[in-house]
């Protein structure tokens, strides 16, 4: 079972640091608007961050084992925030931009797709919950020298 310990540490009145088992912490706050001081992550924007993380850490690897010769690496994460209570995400949609030399598309659209219906384990938390949309983009770059002594 995993753990994490969410504390209101005083520093605002919406103010919380969460610790991992692995110790690392993160700070979190609400908007001015929810009576907050802006001073950490919002819950949701944490959520988006976690599932960028996710399936990037799976995506990345999977297209190393492709021989993808992958140069960056960023996702833009998009979410539709539902206007009644609760505001929950209706849509979230995670765009992969990378960069590199010769990707496939088809590749890349293989590594994105194990990731997501495979995978990630925050992928397969938000199903049946949220429409999760997974695109990708890629920017050709000229090819990896390397130096030959």
């Amino acid at each position: 079972m995993m753990e994490t310990v969410v504390t209101w540490d005083k520093k605002g009145m919406m103010h919380f640091s969460a610790t991992a088992e692995s110790g690392h912490t993160v700070e979190m706050d609400a908007v001015k608007a929810g009576g907050g001081d802006e001073q950490g992550f919002s819950p949701k924007a944490l959520l988006l961050i976690a599932l960028g993380g996710c399936t990037a850490m799976d995506v990345l690897p999977i297209l190393r084992k492709m021989r993808q010769e992958v140069t960056n690496y960023r996702l833009e994460i998009k979410g539709d925030v539902h206007d009644g209570h609760p505001r929950k995400f209706d849509r979230i949609v995670v765009e992969h931009v990378l960069e590199g030399h010769n990707l496939s598309q088809e590749m890349v659209d293989k590594a994105i797709h194990l990731s997501h219906d495979k995978y990630c384990s925050v992928s397969a938390s938000l199903v049946g919950s949220v429409e999760v949309v997974m695109t990708s983009r890629l920017i050709e770059t000229a090819p990896t020298e390397v130096e030959v002594s």
